[in-house]
């Protein structure tokens, strides 16, 4: 089973999770993929993950979370004891979503949604100070990444199998190469290297 988690803003209407979601269909394992659209309150989007893994046993779950989807990836991984991949993940995203307290919308809709002030300690609450199990963890990070910094993802999943791309950007444009390999951590293999 994949959970996707996508980003601040995001939607499962995001090329990643669209990629994703292509190449399990293609496999014929649509029941074994997740990508809820996550509400804007972390404590909420938390509950909502658990809810829908609840019954999947840390052997057969793998979670791949993006920008904040991989800050809440490696919340979960940690108290599931499930793997992890990670696009571009948030590291410390309190000081970075600060900024955007107040009603914006969804890249992919223009849905308006409330970032509450609160919600930075609900971020605050899943803050995982060092993995305890790098094995379980794949990171992909983009030296390009214009919005977080490469070297916090590298420094934050020390040990763990990492994917550093020179250049891209931090929606990972180039997704596509990297999707058999993800796959692949996550116990699918789809033939496609």
């Amino acid at each position: 089973m994949i959970l996707y988690l996508h980003g601040f803003r995001s939607s499962p209407l995001s090329m990643k999770a669209r990629l994703m979601a292509g190449r399990m269909h293609a496999l014929g394992r649509d029941a074994e993929w997740l990508c809820p659209q996550l509400p804007a309150s972390p404590k909420a989007a938390i509950a909502l993950a658990l809810a829908l893994v609840e019954s999947v046993p840390a052997g057969q779950l793998s979670i791949v979370g993006s920008s904040l989807g991989g800050y809440y990836a490696t919340w979960l991984a940690e108290r599931l004891a499930c793997r992890a991949v990670l696009l571009n993940p948030a590291i410390v995203p309190l000081q970075d979503l600060d900024k955007h307290v107040g009603v914006t919308t969804e890249f992919h809709s223009d849905k308006p949604f409330e970032f509450k002030r609160e919600y930075i300690d609900e971020l605050r609450a899943l803050s995982v100070a060092r993995i305890t199990a790098p094995q379980r963890y794949f990171l992909i990070a983009a030296t390009g990444d214009e919005v977080l910094d490469y070297r916090d993802m590298v420094a934050h999943y020390a040990g763990a199998r990492q994917q550093l791309i020179q250049g891209s950007d931090h929606g990972i444009a180039e997704f596509a190469d990297y999707l058999a390999p993800v796959l692949a951590f996550c116990g699918i293999e789809d033939g496609a290297r």
